[in-house]
């Protein structure tokens, strides 16, 4: 084996192979080096496990398709062919254009960040947005961090630090990447005190914990991605906000979703200042719109308590988001909140879709590509109406479904399905291009196809026979 092993060429030997040198020059040594690495790398993991090598035991051809790779940002678009609108693993929110040329307005130079015009003095980062949140929420005051879960960080940080937050045991839950309501509270320095059930909490469980525990605030926390349905009770947030006044305690809301409208199903910052809340803080890329943000909305001294915390500096919003956000406001506050992609998105109605995946089936028939017509049902996403179903349509594919959603994953821009009943089915709700879909899974058709023939020819060798699968393992969160 070692000597096997020693047979493989060095990476400046591969390197100064001529077609290796033109993909350098394509794509940069350093780029076509890691090709050249991964390259050997495979071949000698090939070799442990028992493999035989071909005449060349680091092919030319491989090199060149891991320098491509190499070569394409990490970071790159996709097709969002799931149903799900708010999808957290693809971006949440896609923005407006208006948004995203302001972005690259700001970001392509210097900007007021920091500076008053008015008086050339130092300024604040909020100030840009503060007055359109107050108008469009109702908000004494607000503030924008980086993130929802920064901005709950933030607020018990600077307002319960040293103290304790009382939550209803059914709300203490675990949100995307394993955070989970008790460890936030435990990392601002705010102790937990539980009450209720998991599915009843009265007005009356706050209160017991109130007189018991002095000083204490009141944290709502909303359930994100589930719902408690059943035999539940939980007081209303004008229930809470009597409680709190009667008790002289702080009632701070974690509301996750953003919503401004109401007709969208989910209870608002807007409804919960006006039924008392103190604080309330809210994401900006889920029903909003928007960018990722995290949106403080509240009493005045509330605000600039968080604002003046030290926590406050290592999770300030930067310029570009500041700068989508503004755009996104303007929207709202134009009366243009229809032209956002995300709410088009779940907008969208059945037959309107329907005639969407028709296009798409017809493009890709014209391909060669097998496929039909189905039903889809789609998701909210983004922990946001976690029960809400939303009624669509889309394109089932034939063939197995695990060589196809690898082939579609490693397209150009990729394509993230799903599978439905064995067959890989392509949502339509959140493609605005059905063209380009067309291309891309013509084209993934071609990549699994040649997959499986190369598959084939190694066990007619004798080697190992093509995978079966049926589907894709995911563990994404939506």
């Amino acid at each position: 084996m070692n000597e096997r092993l020693r047979s493989l060429p060095s990476v400046d030997e591969v390197l100064a192979r001529p077609a290796v040198r033109a993909l350098a020059e394509r794509v940069g040594r350093a780029a076509a080096k890691a090709a050249v690495r991964a390259a050997i790398a495979e071949s000698r993991a090939r070799l442990q496990s028992g493999d035989d090598l071909d005449d060349e035991p680091v092919p030319d051809a491989r090199v060149l398709e891991l320098g491509a790779s190499e070569a394409k940002p990490r970071l790159r678009r996709v097709i969002n062919a799931t149903g799900v609108v708010l999808h957290t693993n693809l971006g949440r929110a896609p923005l407006h254009a208006e948004a995203v040329r302001r972005v690259a307005e700001i970001a392509s130079g210097y900007s007021n960040l920091e500076i008053d015009l008015g008086t050339g003095r130092r300024g604040q980062r909020s100030a840009h947005l503060e007055p359109m949140l107050r108008e469009l929420f109702g908000a004494e005051a607000a503030h924008v961090v980086n993130n929802c879960a920064g901005a709950t960080m933030l607020a018990l940080a600077a307002l319960g630090r040293g103290g304790a937050a009382i939550v209803s045991r059914g709300e203490l839950v675990e949100i995307g990447g394993g955070f989970r309501v008790p460890e936030i509270l435990a990392q601002s320095g705010c102790r937990l005190i539980e009450v209720g059930t998991t599915n009843r909490t009265r007005a009356g469980d706050y209160a017991a914990a109130l007189e018991a525990n002095p000083g204490a605030m009141i944290l709502r926390v909303h359930r994100s991605n589930f719902a408690l349905v059943g035999f539940t009770e939980a007081p209303s947030m004008g229930e809470l906000a009597a409680l709190a006044r009667e008790k002289k305690a702080l009632l701070l809301h974690d509301l996750g979703s953003g919503a401004l409208d109401a007709a969208l199903g989910e209870f608002t910052a807007a409804q919960s200042l006006k039924e008392g809340a103190d604080l309330v803080v809210v994401s900006g890329d889920k029903l909003l719109g928007g960018p990722q943000a995290g949106i403080m909305l509240g009493q005045r001294e509330m605000v600039e308590r968080c604002r003046k915390h030290p926590l406050s500096r290592a999770l300030r919003a930067d310029r570009m988001l500041l700068a989508a956000l503004e755009a996104t406001l303007r929207l709202y506050r134009d009366g243009r909140a229809d032209e956002l992609p995300a709410l088009q998105a779940l907008k969208a109605s059945p037959s309107e879709l329907r005639q969407r995946a028709t296009r798409a089936a017809l493009l890709l028939q014209e391909k060669g590509i097998a496929c039909t017509v189905v039903e889809s049902e789609g998701q909210v996403g983004g922990g946001s109406l976690p029960l809400r179903k939303l009624e669509g349509a889309g394109i089932a594919l034939a063939g197995v479904p695990g060589p196809m959603l690898a082939a579609l994953r490693a397209g150009d821009p990729p394509v993230i399905a799903l599978v439905r009943d064995g067959r890989v089915v392509l949502d339509v709700r959140c493609v605005s291009d059905v063209a380009e879909l067309a291309d891309a899974v013509a084209q993934a058709a071609v990549r699994a196809t040649a997959q499986k023939d190369d598959k084939l020819a190694v066990a007619a060798e004798g080697g190992p026979g093509p995978a079966q699968s049926t589907g894709d393992p995911l563990d994404l969160e939506v």
